[in-house]
């Protein structure tokens, strides 16, 4: 992937005089301080990160730590104070206005939380409006609105007004209103915020249906963390203007970097967040297949086994042979594993959340095989890691191997 945007030592302070606020806070104010003897407030504090194209890169914070302050400096709806903010390697902190007019038409759109729809257009009239300012004609720029509201799926609305519509079909027309404009970049601003909950997941779980078609990059703003979790692939946790972490969420679930955002993650419920790959292990002892059930067997006795994976070419995964198979083998006189593998085994792919694996972990009388799309088999999950919702790696989980 490559390098979308970049955020370098950015500030925003609100006040009559923000550069000489920011020599004080540079001289060892505190925030607090500033506020309390100069009254600037300090809105962003210092942020520096990176974005892949095509990621969804979630800033989360409580009211009032700056995220949406963020978000508006990276359009320059707000002018930041100080630092630099690239796109596509262009410093847009120092266009004139008509380059950075340039800029956001043909690269950035903005989702609000409220829905900024003209009471007075259509749905499709809606939608097509950044193709009007850009100057499309009315056929093809109407033809593109129509296109896009079936992509949000809104195929049969476009000839209503906003007022007929509910809160989440709104919501899809603000979405539809800046896809339409094809951006490079989606700004979006607690989008589903004001939506009742069962439409927020809905709306959560189309957009990310919407990003596996699309690739586009997305800047995300919520406070909710099991929002953030959900949809990014990587997720910014702010406090008081300042980014704390920024990590993907496996990383803020499993190393919070401070108090602050341990104390968000607490009540997280984690095997819907935490992947398969997250818990399996690497499983030290295989068989081949051309081996026979002596050497299965013999295996099996040294590392104090029930069952062992046989694997073929590339590590792919055959089946799985248990000690009373083997020993029967040996006494019967067949040398020929495959024949004695059971075929039929619970596997996964390392992407699927921890929460998905509890019905098969639950019936499960072997370890769950992690195989990818060519059956490679990467690893194996241990039922018992699964039903008590371990999270640990490598040898922790190690000893729990033979408890399936």
């Amino acid at each position: 992937m490559s390098l979308k945007i970049e955020v370098n030592d950015l500030y925003k302070i609100f006040g009559p005089n923000p550069g000489l606020a920011l020599e004080r806070l540079e001289k060892g104010m505190s925030k607090e301080e500033l506020l309390q003897k100069t009254g600037h407030a300090v809105g962003v504090y210092d942020v520096s990160f990176t974005i892949d194209e095509g990621e969804i890169f979630v800033v989360m914070g409580l009211s009032g730590s700056g995220k949406s302050t963020l978000v508006r400096c990276i359009n320059r709806l707000i002018e930041p104070t100080r630092g630099e903010i690239s796109i596509d390697g262009l410093n847009i902190t120092t266009l004139p206005l008509e380059k950075l007019r340039a800029v956001r038409q043909e690269k950035l759109a903005m989702v609000f939380q409220r829905f900024a729809l003209f009471p007075h257009r259509t749905i499709l009239q809606n939608v097509a409006y950044g193709l009007e300012v850009q100057g499309m004609e009315r056929a093809a720029r109407e033809k593109k609105a129509q296109e896009v509201l079936e992509t949000v799926g809104l195929k049969d609305w476009g000839n209503v007004y906003p007022e007929q519509l509910s809160g989440g079909m709104q919501q899809r027309v603000g979405l539809a209103r800046a896809l339409a404009v094809d951006p490079d970049i989606l700004l979006m601003d607690e989008p589903f915020s004001a939506l009742d909950p069962l439409i927020r997941k809905e709306m959560q779980e189309e957009l990310t249906e919407m990003q596996l078609k699309m690739r586009k990059t997305i800047i995300f703003i919520t406070h909710d963390l099991d929002e953030a979790l959900k949809l990014g692939d990587r997720i910014a946790i702010m406090k008081d203007g300042a980014v704390v972490q920024i990590g993907t969420p496996e990383e803020i679930l499993t190393n919070p970097a401070n108090d602050y955002v341990a104390s968000f993650v607490t009540d997280v419920d984690r095997s819907r967040v935490l992947k398969a790959e997250n818990i399996m292990m690497r499983p030290t002892c295989l068989v081949r297949a051309t081996d026979g059930p002596r050497v299965a067997l013999r295996k099996m006795e040294e590392e104090g086994l029930s069952s062992i994976f046989v694997v073929g070419e590339n590590r792919t995964l055959k089946g799985i042979v248990t000690v009373d198979r083997a020993v029967e083998a040996v006494n019967t006189g067949e040398t020929d594993l495959l024949k004695i593998a059971d075929e039929d085994i619970p596997v996964t792919s390392p992407e699927t959340v921890i929460h998905d694996l509890i019905p098969a972990a639950v019936e499960a009388k072997v370890p769950i095989a992690v195989v990818n799309e060519n059956r490679k088999l990467l690893g194996i999950i241990v039922r018992v890691s699964v039903l008590a919702g371990l999270i640990g790696k490598g040898d922790e989980n190690r000893s729990l191997q033979d408890s399936a």
